[in-house]
């Protein structure tokens, strides 16, 4: 490593550590991310890589971090390339951005969305954050569209006991929007992570669709027609 100050090294040799355990997580999954392999291929002990990074669970957390803001950074970039009077085309292009970011980081999207990671507990206090970027802009945007009046009348109301999970996440995200909406935006967002993961890992089955992408389209575009008016 070249010269430089305690902190530009330790920079690098993070970054390093980081960018090696991107390309391992393509190759070897979650489950199979090794901090000596990553030293092994950095050609030095372990002990060196485990003065960056103390051990496997942590660059789980760290790939796991930078993941959520990459994917989070592209969709708000997407979302705010388009006017705010346009509500419904900003939502339907969060969900192509996230479906192209899924596609070409299939093993990144897979540590976000596909099966927990045997072991591994992500921690709150530095997961929680990034991992609500995306949803959070979802609920905003539907927030955001009730109060402009582009949103139905009829949604439908939540029973008590989803109701109060809604309260907590208008209280969590400073929302001024009834249980209706709030609860019409998670469907939206389940409906955008689920068929992303139904295509990215293969479960629609080999070749059934030519045209996933515009059948992408029409989930969201049927999903955005029982939230917007028009």
């Amino acid at each position: 490593m070249a010269r430089g100050s305690r902190a530009e090294n330790r920079a690098k040799m993070t970054e390093e550590i980081r960018r090696l355990g991107r390309e391992h997580l393509a190759t070897h999954g979650a489950a199979g991310l090794s901090l000596r392999a990553i030293a092994r291929e950095m050609g030095v002990v372990s002990s060196a890589v485990y003065r960056y990074v103390p051990s496997r669970d942590e660059l789980l957390t760290m790939l796991l971090v930078e993941a959520y803001n990459d994917v989070a950074d592209a969709i708000e970039a997407a979302v705010g390339s388009v006017e705010e009077a346009h509500r419904r085309q900003r939502l339907l292009l969060a969900g192509e951005t996230a479906r192209r970011w899924a596609l070409d980081e299939p093993a990144r999207w897979a540590l976000l969305y596909g099966s927990p990671v045997p072991g591994y507990s992500a921690p709150g206090e530095q997961t929680t954050g990034p991992g609500t970027r995306v949803p959070g802009l979802l609920l905003r945007e539907c927030a955001a569209a009730h109060a402009e009046g582009l949103l139905r009348d009829d949604l439908p109301t939540p029973p008590d006991d989803v109701a109060a999970d809604m309260a907590a996440i208008r209280d969590e995200f400073g929302l001024d929007a009834p249980a209706s909406v709030l609860a019409a935006s998670t469907t939206l967002w389940a409906v955008m992570v689920g068929a992303i993961g139904l295509e990215t890992f293969g479960q629609y089955g080999k070749d059934t669709f030519a045209h996933p992408g515009a059948l992408f389209r029409m989930q969201m575009e049927m999903t955005l027609s029982g939230l917007f008016r028009t």
